[in-house]
């Protein structure tokens, strides 16, 4: 096994690594060991269904794939089982999607395609609480609170509770500062929250182990130490490159997330941005600080930032902090990201100032150039498909996306007109610079966007 490269940049990199060890998450540390794999590719070999990717994503598809239809896929995994944001995420499963609320799916597509939007996503929501019901990884029902950071985001999150109450059916709370602190935590930074129902904090490691050993039950096979140098469609058959052979696959699935190479795929290439979120896990709290804090809940938060904090108390008493981090890759080691988290923490809860931290990473989260995932097929002349996309919001929603990316690549989505929604009939676009133009000439500058955003959404969280 080869030792960790934290400064890996998938816009600059051409794959993650190879058979590289696991980024010191707390995850990794508290998993125990992962399901046993099949070695990294042992030469050249034919296969009907290859996977691209040991994530969330591509283990829920070979699940499906081998449980609904009978398919014993091929998983690809350039390094450990779930290497990537699915032992990095903050492990909050919401009822969402993509970057998008539900309010600006009505501005973008009209209501009734955000209706039956909000049904599918409520859908994958519901299926993904019925997996962690099954496999032992921390569950924590209880839903989400969305903390107003600044006294005037609660009108914010009034609009978005009468949105999801009036027109999507749900429940949501909006609650004081004094509600919080009675019955979740005394967050500092509070001005009030909207609570919604449907939330479940996960182990994402432990999670991901459990999926795959469901599949591999059912025949499925993983190859670690196996990343995809390059891809090609040579007669109707796909071709993959591999370090220690060429897998052959009749059909392909990419499930590759935030590590999407440039290389990895030509319909993948400048279609998603990459972007660096920060976590931390401290000590565990003391009788003393968890009365000074009044943690009484493990149930998730998220702050209305733009460039929010998610945070949690874990089962271990230990809390848990994420927040955005360097734009790339060769900065993520600079200790000021590592400060914010800290300066979140002194904020939020000043009792805790200063707490020793036992652990920090760093991980890439795939946000698309439109805000939400798809999964879908590019190109209909080759039997290539694709899912990602999700933009920090996938916990729950891409087991649900391998469900669905299952049935596509089964055949057997021809005749569902859930398949007609935008999520699913378009593919990924190119950025967006100048108004409505998208084109892939914009793609060298995204960065240089990128950080300009960064520092208006500061401005706006914090000063404005």
């Amino acid at each position: 096994m080869q030792v960790y490269n934290p400064f890996h940049d998938p816009l600059v990199d051409s794959i993650p690594g190879t058979n590289q060890d696991y980024s010191p998450t707390y995850w990794v540390a508290s998993a125990g060991l992962p399901p046993q794999t099949n070695g990294p590719v042992p030469g050249d070999m034919d296969a009907d269904v290859v996977i691209v990717g040991s994530g969330a994503t591509g283990i829920s598809t070979a699940l499906y794939l081998a449980q609904e239809y009978g398919i014993q896929a091929v998983i690809l995994e350039a390094n450990q089982t779930a290497w990537g944001c699915s032992s990095r995420n903050g492990g909050q499963g919401q009822n969402a999607s993509g970057r998008l609320s539900r309010s600006q799916w009505i501005e973008r597509w009209g209501l009734d395609t955000a209706k039956r939007l909000d049904r599918e996503i409520r859908t994958g929501f519901d299926n993904f609480a019925q997996l962690t019901s099954e496999i032992d990884c921390e569950a924590t029902p209880g839903g989400h609170l969305y903390v107003a950071h600044r006294p005037d985001k609660l009108a914010y999150l009034e609009n978005e509770a009468h949105v999801k109450r009036s027109i999507f059916g749900y429940k949501p709370q909006i609650l004081s500062v004094a509600e919080i602190k009675e019955r979740y935590c005394d967050d500092r930074d509070a001005h009030g929250a909207l609570l919604e129902e449907e939330g479940i904090g996960i182990h994402p490691l432990k999670f991901n182990f459990g999926m795959l050993k469901k599949a591999q039950a059912l025949g499925v096979k993983i190859y670690t130490g196996s990343p995809v140098l390059e891809s090609k469609s040579i007669n109707g058959i796909e071709h993959l490159y591999t370090p220690t052979g060429v897998v052959k696959a009749k059909r392909v699935a990419f499930c590759t997330g935030g590590y999407t190479g440039q290389n990895v795929n030509p319909s993948l290439k400048n279609k998603i941005l990459p972007v660096l979120s920060n976590s931390l896990v401290t000590r565990p709290l003391t009788a003393a600080e968890i009365s000074a804090t009044q943690f009484r809940s493990h149930v998730f938060l998220t702050d209305t930032r733009k460039l929010r904090f998610y945070y949690r108390l874990l089962k271990d008493n230990r809390l848990q902090i994420g927040s955005r981090s360097s734009i790339h890759g060769s900065d993520a080691g600079n200790p000021k990201h590592y400060q914010l988290l800290l300066d979140g923490i002194a904020r939020k809860f000043p009792p805790l100032a200063g707490i020793q931290v036992d652990y920090s990473w760093w991980g890439w989260v795939d946000v698309s150039h439109d805000m939400m995932p798809r999964i879908t097929k590019p190109n209909p002349n080759t039997n290539v498909w694709y899912a990602v996309g999700y933009g920090g919001n996938g916990v729950s929603f891409s087991t649900w996306a391998g469900k669905r990316l299952a049935q596509r690549v089964a055949g057997k989505d021809q005749n569902d007109p859930v398949f007609n929604l935008p999520i699913y009939s378009s593919e990924l676009e190119y950025p967006n610079i100048f108004g409505k133009i998208r084109s892939e000439l914009f793609a060298p500058f995204r960065r240089f966007g990128q950080s300009f955003l960064y520092r208006w959404y500061w401005l706006k969280d914090e000063v404005i």
